[in-house]
């Protein structure tokens, strides 16, 4: 690989947040020539950081922007604390009492984090050129975030989202997925964000359940009602919305790994001349 397509990965392991009481662990993928560079650069805030160096990140980054498939991008990966807690959705916690920090988690990003990145690195002031994403909960946190902050974040990618995240037990009698996922009520009863774009990933194999005994696994199920809310507030399949499904993917690192490459130029294709 040429050198001029390298990145450079600094970890930041000081950045101690008052809201989560606690320190923060993040990783800063940076383009080669960074700091020789003047100019701006876009932005990928990546929930469950942890995993970038399982999935192969630095390389993907690299061989992607080497084929000019993708423009260099700042990508900010998030180390997750207490999944659990701090993942999910800001406003209700679910049944479960789980999410219960998800508040917290979302100024954390906005309030204590971004300024940080943006006094420290030269991200670019464009809301189009920045984007949030995560797997599995870290992919209901990253839409939960985009959605009340569609000013900031103008793209969110959402790999096998959590978004049968809800506030009844789905054994309970009184259970409908009408009234009890919360980000679908949530998106329901919110207001269209002009020029926030969605990228959604799931897999055949994600799961086994099927609450509602209809052949599609719930992972699917969730996440296409999710699309059917979007639309139905104005957002437009194929152009606001993209959906990828895989036919022999699963519910782990190795699936999303394969998915990453399609985001990653969905997100920041280069742009043509």
């Amino acid at each position: 690989m040429p050198s001029t397509h390298h990145y450079h990965l600094e970890k930041l392991t000081d950045i101690h947040s008052k809201l989560l009481e606690r320190d923060t662990v993040v990783d800063i993928f940076l383009p080669f020539q960074y700091k020789k560079s003047e100019k701006t650069y876009p932005l990928l805030l990546l929930n469950d950081g942890q995993d970038s160096e399982a999935i192969g990140l630095k390389a993907m980054l690299e061989k992607l922007t080497h084929n000019k498939d993708i423009e260099d991008v700042i990508v900010v990966a998030v180390h997750a604390g207490d999944r659990m807690q701090e993942y999910g959705v800001a406003r209700k916690p679910d049944f479960k009492k789980r999410g219960a920090r998800a508040k917290n988690y979302s100024r954390f990003i906005m309030t204590e984090l971004i300024p940080y990145l943006e006094y420290q690195y030269a991200l670019t002031k464009d809301p189009q050129q920045r984007a949030i994403a995560g797997f599995s909960l870290g992919g209901l946190s990253a839409l939960d975030i985009a959605w009340h902050h569609g000013d900031y974040f103008k793209k969110v990618g959402a790999f096998s989202g959590s978004f049968w995240w809800r506030k009844r037990d789905s054994k309970s009698r009184f259970y409908s997925d009408q009234h009890d996922r919360i980000m679908h009520q949530q998106i329901r009863r919110g207001k269209y964000k002009p020029g926030l774009k969605f990228w959604f990933q799931t897999s055949l194999k994600d799961e086994n359940s099927d609450r509602n005994k209809n052949g599609v696994i719930d992972s699917i199920d969730d996440t296409l009602d999710l699309i059917v809310e979007l639309t139905k507030k104005g957002y437009r399949p194929f152009h606001d919305i993209h959906y990828l499904e895989l036919k022999d993917g699963e519910h782990n690192l190795k699936t999303w790994a394969e998915a990453m490459p399609h985001f990653l130029k969905w997100a920041f294709e280069t742009k043509k001349i």
